[in-house]
């Protein structure tokens, strides 16, 4: 059985101000996320601006960041794409790094049918069979939505083990939980929602407000698997005004944002993102100063 812990990272990409990766910047910060919460990182997903990097900067990613946590936590490789010979190609250069599995996100653009969903995510895992792959359900970027009975049958597939599940729908999520084995994981893909699939049959979150507050979302999530119920939901009520803001606007914009307020350089994003405006800039403030995250 393969487990990537409860509380897993989405990592963002740092920029030096010319717009190169700060590969030191994501080395200290892949230590910082290991060391406040996070059982494992995701690298070159969404919020690493996965869109606007090339290949040789995301392999080298990897391996900076498997550097950095040294074994303290999985890394997974954000490697998947619209196209399937790139997702197999991007992957099997990720397992031949030892990376620990592999985020693989439903075609975006060209909107396949549920069988060419599953026929993408079989060929993938078949011609990487020693990399444990994590589906990705993401409908409101990639204009498909993966449905439980596609995800019950791509479950049944030896090295696919689990799902970040982001379609703000409890009741899919509950399908899903019905359909596929107890093994197979389920995790949050939006952090206002941990909680809540936690009671549906949710294994944790990937997460992107744990960049701040890591340790507290693992209070959260084993509060709730002890039986604290309360205590996990004061923790989720705490957390709710931040789990907002840093969607206030396009991922990872206000993330990064807090990073720099917090003192982590991680610089802007890569147009066609862009910077926010001076009242998203102020929620945030106002949020992180709430949370005693700044002064």
């Amino acid at each position: 059985m393969v487990s990537f812990g409860r509380v897993i990272t989405a990592m963002v990409t740092p920029f030096h101000e010319d717009g190169s990766v700060n590969y030191a910047v994501a080395e200290k910060l892949a230590a910082h996320l290991v060391s406040t919460g996070s059982d494992a990182v995701v690298v070159c997903g969404t919020t690493g601006e996965s869109p606007t990097l090339t290949w040789d900067e995301e392999y080298e990613l990897f391996q900076v960041v498997q550097k950095a946590v040294s074994g303290k936590a999985k890394v997974i490789a954000g490697t998947g794409s619209n196209c399937t010979q790139e997702a197999i190609d991007a992957t099997q250069k990720a397992t031949k790094l030892g990376l620990d599995g592999t985020l693989q996100v439903v075609p975006y653009y060209n909107k396949p049918p549920q069988e060419g969903l599953y026929r993408h995510f079989q060929a993938i895992a078949q011609a990487c069979p020693d990399l444990p792959i994590m589906l990705y359900n993401i409908p409101g970027r990639t204009g498909q939505n993966l449905l439980p009975e596609t995800v019950a049958r791509l479950a049944e597939i030896e090295n696919i083990v689990g799902i970040k599940e982001a379609s703000g729908n409890l009741d899919q999520v509950s399908q899903v939980r019905r359909l596929t084995p107890s093994e197979f994981s389920i995790y949050s893909g939006d952090d206002s929602l941990t909680l809540p699939m936690l009671a549906v049959g949710s294994s944790g979150v990937v997460s992107v407000a744990s960049h701040l507050v890591g340790t507290q979302l693992q209070q959260m999530i084993q509060a709730f698997e002890a039986g604290q119920i309360q205590v996990a939901t004061d923790i989720h009520i705490r957390l709710l005004g931040l789990f907002k803001a840093l969607f206030v606007t396009t991922n990872p914009i206000p993330l990064k944002v807090a990073l720099n307020l917090l003192g982590w350089n991680v610089g802007s994003t890569r147009l066609p993102l862009c910077d926010p405006t001076v009242e998203v800039t102020n929620a945030l403030k106002d949020v992180l100063s709430q949370l005693n995250l700044v002064k």
